[in-house]
């Protein structure tokens, strides 16, 4: 491989770790603003909302309009919109300490725009670069970001153990060296030629096919399968589980975000038949979240939590190998439409399983339950929450099993 292509790849690799910076780091830091700033649970939340909502609109403006974009100099900017959004985010409370809230926000803002950036132009550009398996090449991509999210989580807590939270702004800028190195590596790195729709009806003629809207599904469960147990795990380990909060957030999260990593690194090395393994990841995938919910050992559904990871790991990237493949004049336009229905999953799925949870805790019906059978109410609720997210799974085998047996129409 030329030795430009090998500076790209990893100018792709640390925009990946951009992503994972961007989108774990904050929220480990919420509480920290909450006591240091006093900012309420709500305007925290909305942090996470205009995160969402802010990558959501970068992935439809480039679903139907990525033909007016000069594709390979937006790659090369994006990384300094990660380190602007950063330093806005960590530098805005010394400047204005009587208003950091809109700092916060103006920074989110930002390197969430870059974020979406990042997610639907870096794998097009891994996917554009000459390699004998393109498949393995892009599950390596997010096998990065899945090892960044682990070291997000590692590095964050050891800097906030031996420093204490309110240096918080140290940790923020330091993590801006990863941008700074991207850039630099876009930077010396020549693009290569990537497909784009010629106008927004040539995007607007490949949504007529059914087989995209078929693949944008796929990626909607497998985004709300991944997301909903890398986000709730920590929470119900601790209350319907009984393990410790500092053991959930590290077994939990952390251990979830090592074996997705796993299951993309084993993939790139030795992976095959995507359409196949997409099938499998469902049906483990089903397994595991029913073992968290029924099996009475503790062990047993800390496996599950985590063992999730793994079996969730292919449903993100291995959608977009098949819609790629798939549909290959679509280019720039097919990434950022699965993007899309893939951020949708990953924010509509665990919101619709915190909404139930708390539905199935206030019921008086569950309370009920939850007493005949020597469960709290929460206990039984986040059971139930859990059940419910298994359907995003469930549904996802009969979806797959489809994909794969029209493996070749759109070929």
């Amino acid at each position: 491989m030329k030795q430009n292509f090998k500076r790209l790849i990893a100018a792709c690799y640390t925009g990946s770790i951009s992503m994972s910076i961007v989108g774990n780091l904050p929220p480990i830091l919420f509480l920290t603003f909450r006591s240091m700033y006093g900012i309420s649970f709500s305007l925290l939340g909305l942090l996470v909302a205009v995160n969402f909502i802010t990558q959501l609109l970068i992935d439809l403006v480039f679903s139907f309009f990525s033909h007016k974009f000069n594709i390979a100099k937006t790659v090369k900017f994006t990384p300094l919109l990660t380190f602007i959004g950063l330093w806005i985010y960590a530098v805005w409370p010394f400047i204005f300490p009587q208003a950091v809230y809109p700092g916060l926000l103006i920074g989110t803002v930002i390197f969430s725009a870059a974020a979406g950036l990042n997610e639907v132009l870096i794998s097009p550009v891994i996917a554009a670069i000459p390699a004998e398996d393109p498949d393995r090449e892009m599950s390596k991509l997010h096998s990065v970001y899945a090892w960044g999210v682990v070291g997000v989580i590692l590095v964050a807590t050891l800097y906030i153990v031996l420093f204490g939270a309110t240096s918080w702004q140290i940790l923020i800028m330091a993590t801006t060296v990863v941008p700074l190195s991207s850039l630099l590596l876009f930077s010396r790195s020549e693009i290569p030629q990537m497909e784009t729709p010629k106008r927004a009806s040539g995007a607007l003629s490949l949504l007529k096919n059914k087989g995209i809207w078929l693949c944008v599904f796929a990626i909607f469960l497998g985004g709300s399968a991944e997301c909903t147990m890398a986000q709730w795990a920590s929470g119900y380990l601790e209350q319907s589980i009984g393990i410790p909060k500092v053991w959930g957030d590290i077994l939990g999260v952390a251990l979830f975000g090592l074996t997705l990593g796993l299951g993309r690194t084993l993939y790139a090395k030795f992976g095959k038949n995507i359409e196949k393994v997409l099938l499998l990841c469902a049906i483990s995938s089903s397994a595991c979240y029913l073992l968290a919910v029924f099996s009475p050992v503790p062990a047993i559904g800390l496996f599950a939590c985590a063992f999730t990871g793994f079996c969730t790991s292919m449903l993100w990237p291995g959608m977009l190998v098949v819609a790629s493949g798939r549909f290959p004049t679509g280019g720039v336009f097919i990434y950022a439409l699965m993007a899309a229905g893939g951020d949708m999953g990953a924010s509509i799925g665990p919101q619709l399983i915190g909404l139930l949870t708390d539905v199935s805790i206030a019921s008086p019906a569950v309370q009920n339950i939850a007493l005949q059978f020597a469960m709290s109410p929460e206990q039984l609720g986040m059971k139930i929450g859990m059940l419910a997210a298994s359907a995003f799974p469930i549904v996802g085998i009969p979806v797959f099993i489809r994909i794969l047996k029209t493996k070749s129409r759109y070929e």
